[in-house]
């Protein structure tokens, strides 16, 4: 049985939880990351030194960090449509799963903690102003992407690489800052949205 660790509310956990139903696969969410679960318990940074989440324990196997879950269980309980198996296509699936969790995620981050988290560490209105702009170029790249080559960023097929950019969109429409008018996106989105898992762990109110 594959359990799921970690917090439903945290967008890495969500994602986890988004790649579980589109595999039809059953799991058990235990909440670590609640005031009961202490991410820096020894219990919990035995499973990961880092003290984050999520983790997964299938059947003995430990493993972190949320692309790498999504990938290890498309390879194990897929059958191809998420991740390809090696080659060019999958190649290009997974360049923008890393490209979500590199530029991407570097674009938003004091954004979000600013605007969001309301963090007292991130009130620098030159920084909070750059990291909205760098934000707004990387999902305008994403547009232009999406508007030559969609509707789903791998083209026609739905895949690992929308799991991840579909919460990251719902991150960035969520944001309460002025978003210029990307069609692309606003069309990708109301595909997404028509897929109950996203509209479960991607679209639920929470960014």
């Amino acid at each position: 049985m594959l359990t799921v660790l970690g917090k439903p509310t945290s967008i890495n956990v969500r994602k986890v939880l988004w790649t579980c139903e589109e595999l039809a696969l059953p799991y058990t969410l235990a909440p670590w990351g609640s005031a009961e679960l202490s991410l820096q318990s020894p219990e919990f940074l035995a499973l990961n030194p880092n003290g984050m989440v999520p983790v997964i324990d299938d059947d003995g196997f430990i493993l972190w960090e949320s692309n790498s879950i999504c990938r290890y269980l498309a390879d194990r309980y897929g059958d191809g449509a998420l991740l390809p198996p090696p080659s060019r296509e999958r190649a290009r699936v997974e360049r923008w799963m890393d490209w979500q969790a590199t530029d991407l995620n570097t674009a938003w981050r004091y954004a979000f903690m600013a605007l969001v988290r309301r963090s007292p560490a991130h009130q620098d209105p030159a920084l909070l102003a750059a990291s909205i702009a760098a934000w707004h170029q990387q999902m305008t790249l994403l547009d232009r992407h999406l508007n030559a080559a969609g509707p789903y960023v791998d083209g026609a097929r739905f895949t690992l690489a929308d799991v991840v950019l579909g919460l990251s969109l719902n991150r960035w429409k969520s944001t309460p800052l002025e978003h210029p008018h990307l069609p692309a996106l606003e069309r990708y989105f109301a595909l997404l949205l028509e897929r109950p898992a996203f509209r479960r762990h991607g679209a639920s109110g929470i960014a």
